[in-house]
């Protein structure tokens, strides 16, 4: 790996996805949180506070940053389900990863909303018809994309973010 910002590689925008793609993808959704569990498993408290990367945030603030960022994802697909091309509200995920919860809750927090959250939006994903992928929202930064789109990124997110714990347990023989 030459970039430790990208244990998996950059995420690669696709428009649309085939069903098999789709399937795929909800799946790794599905696995993300045990997947986050078993990144972080037996971690002691001085490794949770260690940054995955030099000028990184901290193992516990990247834990504390996946349901965050997932929240607003379930939240994009039910308004992308329910609105005509509604135009979504971007967050500073930098700034929120830097507030009180994020640096001093146990993570245990956080890998039960992640589980509880990835129960009900994978239910939600899995309920969709084909048709419903289509379906657009507006990012003021990123611009218009589709569901297969939104579905597409938060596959590669929750991979990416253990990607960047499990590189760091190498990287430290953890």
């Amino acid at each position: 790996m030459s970039d430790v910002r990208y244990p998996i590689g950059k995420f690669q925008r696709p428009e649309k996805l085939s069903s098999a793609e789709r399937r795929a993808l909800i799946d790794q959704i599905a696995a993300a949180p045990s997947h986050m569990r078993k990144a972080v498993s037996g971690l002691k408290e001085q490794q949770l506070n260690t940054p995955y990367r030099e000028g990184g945030w901290m193992v516990r603030q990247v834990v504390h940053h996946v349901p965050d960022s997932h929240l607003n994802a379930y939240c994009r697909f039910k308004l992308a389900l329910t609105e005509e091309t509604p135009t979504i509200r971007p967050y500073d995920e930098a700034r929120w990863a830097e507030l009180g919860d994020s640096r001093d809750t146990p993570i245990e927090t956080s890998l039960q909303l992640l589980e509880s959250l990835h129960d009900r939006w994978v239910r939600l994903l899995r309920s969709m018809p084909e048709s419903d992928f289509a379906r657009k929202l507006k990012h003021p930064e990123s611009g218009e994309m589709s569901l297969d789109t939104l579905l597409a990124l938060y596959g590669w997110h929750g991979r990416h973010h253990v990607g960047h714990i499990t590189a760091l347990r190498q990287r430290m023989a953890w």
